[in-house]
């Protein structure tokens, strides 16, 4: 009995003390030098979808939910959502890339999106706004598939 309490105790302590252990946010500009409409047409429509379903794992600036503040879903959020999502395609610095490099990440996001893939059902499970339609996923394959 004595035992379980101190691994109680234990793991009650740990999760307060990290709990000041915070990982860096992604609270740059959303829209700047290099955003994808310096580049590419981006319809209005299309720009809409983006930042409904998209920009908070894939651009420079994320809108975080109440719950990543506390950590471990803090870290998870950060490190497995929003860093990885932005080393794969980031709509904030897309100007940059290359012309290979962009033609790839638009047949990618065709492919990511028509396949349901995209946004991610761990996002989606909390972020039911972001959940794209049929016809929000028609409009955004379209758009890529002719870009690409």
């Amino acid at each position: 009995m004595i035992r379980l309490k101190k691994i109680l105790l234990t793991v009650v302590v740990v999760l307060i003390v990290i709990q000041f252990i915070r990982p860096s946010r992604n609270n740059g500009d959303a829209e700047g030098a290099n955003v994808i409409s310096k580049k590419y047409q981006v319809p209005e429509n299309v720009q809409s979808i983006l930042k409904q379903s998209c920009y908070d794992c894939h651009s420079n600036s994320t809108k975080y939910p109440w719950y990543a503040n506390v950590q471990p879903v803090g870290w998870w959020i950060q490190y497995s959502h929003v860093d990885d999502g932005k080393r794969h395609l980031n709509f904030s610095e897309y100007a940059s890339y290359s012309e290979k490099k962009a033609k790839h990440k638009f047949e990618e996001i065709a492919d990511e999106v028509r396949d349901g893939e995209m946004p991610l059902g761990t996002y989606t499970f909390l972020h039911h706004d972001a959940v794209l339609t049929e016809e929000q996923t028609k409009i955004l394959v379209d758009w890529a598939e002719s870009l690409k």
